[in-house]
């Protein structure tokens, strides 16, 4: 492939909302992947990878699963799942309270956190009435869909 073509590859993935792109060209495949964490005065960090093989004889990259909840002492606990890929934070600005502490008690459609995801905020709320017994990620920190982020005693 060209390295001009690459470069302006890593441009349109640095301009744009998407974070990966994987493109196959006469038997060669290229995959550029935005960092998923990002200081914001920092500039953005890219993986590539390139394969001269045909694609046929390619093999997926397998994909990391969210890590499951620990179960704890034989009780069931709901678990609050996030709906979006995206960063988390449990205060609505740097300098406030967080929405939620482990005890506090939650009701049904209160808010819970919140996951930016493209530059929108999107409030994560309880699904269920009870009590908040873990808080399974650090603010700041990038979610998957799918990942627990609370569990709940209904």
């Amino acid at each position: 492939m060209d390295l001009k073509y690459v470069k302006q590859l890593l441009e349109m993935v640095e301009k744009s909302s998407v974070n990966e792109i994987e493109l196959e060209e006469k038997g060669n495949k290229i995959r550029i992947t935005k960092s998923a964490v990002q200081n914001v005065m920092a500039a953005p960090q890219y993986q590539m990878a390139m394969q001269t093989q045909p694609a046929s004889a390619a093999t997926p990259a397998p994909a990391a699963a969210p890590k499951p909840a620990p179960a704890a002492e034989g009780k069931k606990y709901h678990e609050v799942k996030s709906p979006i890929v995206g960063t988390f934070y449990r205060a609505p600005s740097p300098d406030a309270a967080p929405y939620v502490e482990v005890g506090t008690k939650v009701k049904q459609g209160g808010v819970l956190c919140i996951v930016e995801a493209m530059k929108l905020m999107n409030e994560i709320e309880s699904d269920i009435d009870g009590t908040i017994v873990k808080i399974n990620v650090e603010s700041g920190k990038p979610v998957e869909y799918g990942q627990v982020l609370f569990l709940v005693e209904p």
